[in-house]
């Protein structure tokens, strides 16, 4: 509609200050001569835009002019600009484009560096579904995502209680860089004495952030930060295991597993993923825990080391026992 793009072409130039009639043609997906009839129609309604002329010339507003957009506090704000980085625009684009410029214009002067560090240290993946899978992280306490937040977008260091897989927990110092969401899991991009380091919300007991500055880059392109992340995990010695898992013990598995690259259902209801564990034996444990209610369809060692255990369980429950029901020690005396 025309009047969406008016308000865009005035937020437009409300934020990035005068620009070309061909820069504001490309923004707003429309022809030059569109733009320049929508300057005409703004300066008739008492938008108070101007030409300026020459080779850095373009359109600008007067300095003071302001639009109002009511009824949005800051961290609404934050959140809806967190999910439009996301790339769930399902051929929405430009109304998204047009949405965003909304929400920062929205917010007060103190808080639009917030609202741009959010563009770049936060990341909801192209793979998450939003519509049907949960933003929010909902097994991190309140208190433990505000303080890694915070410490995300304000550049301070962060000390966190984390309870790695098969270690006790242990508290670490991090510079934190970025914040990513797949699917329903959360993870804080961060580095720890120089080294890149990747660590799972949901693992978190505690966080605390400190008031020194964390040794981080100003600007990161976090969605290629997170792809060469994952890229390296994939072939530091895991293993992609191919499985079947009925609904109910989807959480159990997924709980289990380090990472989800694919997810589908089958016709009979059951779902079909592909799991990374950290090895083969990880990875064997994991089905293990599961029993009937999951299989493990390929790799085939994975498959017959699973074969191998059961077939071991079963011959040793197969024959009578070597104890006598009646022998001391069994549960059932007084």
């Amino acid at each position: 509609m025309r009047a969406d793009r008016l308000v865009s072409l005035v937020l437009l130039l409300r934020q990035r200050g005068r620009l070309t009639a061909d820069v504001l043609a490309r923004e707003l997906e429309v022809s030059t001569r569109t733009v320049l009839r929508d300057i005409e129609a703004l300066s008739a309604a008492g938008v108070p835009v101007y030409a300026e002329r020459g080779r850095h010339g373009g359109f600008a507003l007067l300095p003071g002019f302001r639009t109002e957009l009511t009824g949005l506090n800051h961290d609404e704000a934050l959140a809806l600009l967190t999910a439009a980085g996301s790339g769930q625009v399902f051929g929405l684009s430009q109304a998204l484009a047009s949405a965003t410029r909304k929400v920062v214009d929205a917010l007060p002067e103190s808080h639009r560096t917030t609202a741009s560090e959010a563009a770049q240290r936060i990341l909801v993946d192209p793979e998450t579904d939003l519509l049907s899978r949960p933003l929010v992280i909902k097994e991190v306490p309140d208190a433990t995502m505000l303080a890694v937040r915070r410490a995300v977008l304000a550049g301070h260091r962060l000390r966190i209680h984390y309870a790695a897989t098969g270690q006790d927990p242990q508290w670490r110092t991090v510079d934190p860089i970025g914040l990513v969401t797949v699917r329903d899991k959360g993870y804080l991009l961060a580095r720890r004495s120089g080294e890149d380091r990747t660590y799972r919300l949901s693992r978190l007991l505690a966080a605390e952030e400190l008031p020194e500055p964390a040794e981080r880059p100003s600007k990161v392109d976090l969605d290629r930060v997170w792809r060469d992340r994952r890229a390296q995990f994939l072939v530091d010695g895991h293993i992609t295991v191919g499985a079947r898992v009925h609904p109910s013990r989807r959480e159990d598995l997924l709980n289990a597993a380090v990472a989800v690259r694919a997810e589908e259902a089958d016709p009979d209801g059951w779902l079909r993923l592909e799991v990374t564990f950290q090895d083969s034996w990880h990875a064997e444990w994991a089905f293990w825990q599961l029993g009937a209610a999951a299989e493990a369809l390929a790799p085939q060692s994975v498959r017959t080391a699973l074969h191998r255990r059961a077939t071991t369980m079963a011959d040793l429950y197969s024959g009578q026992s070597s104890e006598n029901p009646g022998q001391a020690g069994d549960p059932g005396d007084e």
